[in-house]
């Protein structure tokens, strides 16, 4: 349901631009039609020949042998082109016009020979559908010469696709026998490339290598866990070896070195002789005695000689005279502590080595996968270069004997005859077009008017951008040319002053009537009437509600306080010298500016021009005017600037009642509509509603816009009002 309703209102807001835009849209439509039919009045009789062509995909010699058949096969480059196609193409291409052109000497209209782009432009080719035929049309007013142009186009096309199919396989031979040696050096090059791989890598054979790493990896970690045993024992017998001898490695290499030094163990000998004999002296002599003292002296050049020869010996000089005689069971547990010492040694290299080979070995396995990849891709590349040398090879001789065939991809199927009557009128032709072409033309005409016009159309789309409650309309009349009592020169009407039975003017009295209704237990005093921005009839609304009011007897002042653009003082005919602006700033008083408009209505026009208006207006002076005004007169009506352009309108609002808002259509755009309600809304205005002003009733879809003009059509003798201007 909601679905059927948005598109009734499409359908008629359509139509309502296309009322708006008729006269336009139907003149460019009218000029193009007349255009088509004066250039299809022109058009002279043509006459049309046919001839049908086959496109075989497939070169039947080809197909039989089994030879060439890529030669001459009708194949797309991609799954959106088409042969046919390209086909058409071929026949429509330059040489084959050109040639068709010098030997039918075909001519133009005015002698000269003519030309290939134009001999294209007449020629219609056309894939018949379904079918792999191509249908080949010419136009010409000689009809043997549109025969004659169909049957030479498809002779020469034919002639074309034998030359170039066989030149196809002449350029195929040259260039893969152009191709075979570089595809040898492709295989030259991927046989080295796998072979400098090996090389390098040290393979063999890859796969063989990845069985029997396993069992390698195995056997190495067996061999490191025996070493490891067998160095645990041999570590176990050296320390106790140790601590039996009491001596560490070094000494006891030590110990052994000067047990088996002569100079040593001779220099040993003869200090042991010295230091019995001196033991002996001292039993007889004193200390002081010639032989102690003699026997000290060469008892200490020996203990001298000694360390210096154990220093040559063990290349150390703290080595205690004990190790220098150790007996046989010592000197054999020395000579296996060395032993064990060489063994431990051994055996911790031995391990080295293992559990380096263990790691190489793993880091050879972890390269296994990469390095069969890498042969692998070798492998493929060689296979691949050698594929496609023995594929090159068989081709070059299929192709060699193909260059001989008569090779071709069509045949006709259907000559051209001469044509004996001439084709359909084309004026009918014409005006379908040039009237689509007045339709393009006349729509884009319509959007870009549309486009460029940006303002609000309709009081409906007003409604919805605002939202408001609506409190009259106001029709915008046409003029007529017979304005009574009226010259070019004289003020904008006031219908209620001026024309009160017009349906307008009754407008302005519902307006005033529902202004009353708004708030019947506080009755409105002081209004403000304001507008989105300029030209949307603010200053009238306001004149002409003020005169509505005033005819019910209700003292009304009227108070221009759009200081920078006043229209009151010309709509009502006044003086504007000295005003509201005056009044403010204190030169003058409200008694001497005020001016009677009609009976019951007084005008305060608006004063100098000041720079900043709003300063005046947003000031206690302006509260107390209003408050003035108020214990004056029944009803107060103040005309404010544009919302959109001044702030004036919000600060005035806010010491009035409330605020007015007049909104026209053709004046008004949705930017302009949306910055004003965010204003209003933001400052906090207490909102009476809306005014539409200049609602053109055509334009409206609701039946009671009518009443306007049906209503001034009633009565001959009196004419319709000028339409009322704007301000």
């Amino acid at each position: 349901m909601e679905s059927r309703e948005s598109v009734d209102l499409d359908l008629e807001k359509f139509w309502y631009i296309i009322k708006r835009r008729w006269l336009s849209a139907a003149f460019i439509f009218t000029i193009c039609v007349g255009a088509a039919a004066v250039l299809g009045s022109f058009k002279k009789p043509v006459f049309e020949a046919q001839g049908k062509l086959l496109i075989k995909k497939v070169n039947q010699t080809s197909a039989l042998t089994g030879l060439g058949q890529e030669i001459g096969q009708l194949e797309g480059l991609d799954l959106k082109s088409s042969p046919i196609n390209t086909e058409i193409e071929v026949i429509s291409s330059k040489p084959i016009l050109i040639e068709t052109i010098r030997k039918l000497k075909l001519k133009d209209d005015e002698g000269a020979t003519l030309e290939a782009k134009e001999l294209a432009k007449i020629i219609n080719l056309r894939a018949i559908p379904a079918t792999d035929v191509l249908q080949i049309s010419y136009e010409s007013k000689n009809p043997k010469e549109a025969g004659d142009v169909v049957n030479e186009l498809m002779n020469l096309y034919i002639e074309n696709n034998i030359q170039t199919n066989r030149a196809a396989a002449v350029a195929a031979g040259d260039f893969i026998a152009k191709q075979l040696p570089e595809t040898q050096n492709t295989v030259n090059e991927a046989e080295r490339k796998l072979r400098q791989f090996q090389q390098e890598n040290n393979v063999i054979s890859l796969e063989e290598e990845s069985r029997n790493a396993i069992v390698i990896q195995k056997e190495l970690e067996t061999r490191i866990t025996e070493t490891r045993v067998t160095l645990a024992e041999v570590t176990a017998r050296f320390q106790s070896l140790q601590s039996k001898i009491g001596m560490n490695f070094q000494d006891a290499i030590n110990s052994d070195s000067l047990k088996s030094s002569t100079g040593v163990q001779q220099v040993l000998q003869n200090l042991q002789q010295v230091e019995n004999d001196l033991a002996i002296a001292q039993t007889r002599f004193f200390t002081a005695h010639p032989t102690v003292q003699s026997l000290i002296g060469r008892r200490n050049a020996l203990q001298r000689l000694l360390n210096r020869r154990v220093a040559q010996v063990s290349n150390t000089t703290g080595f205690s005279r004990g190790n220098l005689q150790i007996g046989e069971v010592t000197q054999k547990l020395t000579e296996e502590l060395i032993k064990s010492e060489v063994e431990t040694v051994a055996l911790k290299n031995r391990l080295n080595s293992l559990l380096t080979a263990l790691e190489i070995h793993k880091q050879r396995i972890n390269r296994l996968p990469k390095l069969e990849q890498t042969e692998k891709k070798y492998e493929r590349q060689l296979e691949t270069a050698i594929t496609t040398h023995e594929n090159l090879l068989q081709k070059l001789q299929e192709v060699r004997v193909t260059e001989n065939q008569n090779i071709g991809n069509a045949r006709i199927i259907e000559p051209a005859f001469v044509a004996n009557k001439s084709i359909k009128s084309t004026k009918i032709l014409f005006l379908i077009l040039g009237g689509a072409l007045g339709t393009l033309i006349a729509t884009a005409m319509i959007v870009l008017l549309e486009l460029k016009d940006r303002s609000v159309k309709t009081l409906k789309e007003i409604r919805k951008l605002f939202g408001y409650t609506l409190l009259s309309t106001i029709p915008s009349l046409k003029k007529k040319s017979h304005v009574h009592n009226k010259d070019a020169n004289t003020l904008p009407d006031i219908p209620v002053r001026d024309n009160p039975d017009l349906p307008i003017a009754d407008a302005y009295r519902m307006l005033q009537a529902n202004l009353k209704f708004i708030s019947a237990d506080k009755p409105l005093q002081v209004i403000v009437v304001t507008s989105s921005v300029p030209k949307e009839g603010k200053s009238t609304v306001s004149a002409n509600l003020a005169a509505a009011i005033a005819q019910l007897g209700q003292r009304v002042l009227l108070v221009d306080a759009d200081m920078q653009s006043p229209l009151q003082h010309n709509l009502w005919g006044v003086n504007n010298v000295k005003g509201l602006s005056d009044i403010i700033v204190g030169q003058v008083e409200f008694e001497t500016v005020v001016s009677g408009g009609m009976l019951s209505l007084d005008i305060l026009t608006a004063g100098a021009t000041t720079p900043n208006p709003l300063f005046l207006l947003d000031s206690r002076k302006m509260e107390t005017l209003i408050e003035d005004f108020k214990n004056t007169y029944d009803f107060v009506i103040i005309d404010a600037p544009s919302l959109v352009m001044r702030a004036d309108a919000l600060a005035l609002g806010k010491m009035a009642d409330g605020v007015l808002l007049v909104a026209r259509p053709g004046i008004l755009t949705s930017a302009d509509a949306a910055t004003a309600k965010e204003a209003l809304e933001r400052s906090g205005q207490n909102l009476l509603g809306m005014v539409v002003n200049g609602v053109i009733p055509e334009n409206e879809s609701e039946s009671y816009f009518y009443y306007a003009k049906d209503y001034s059509d009633k009565d001959n003798s009196h004419p319709e009002p000028m339409k009322t201007k704007s301000f």
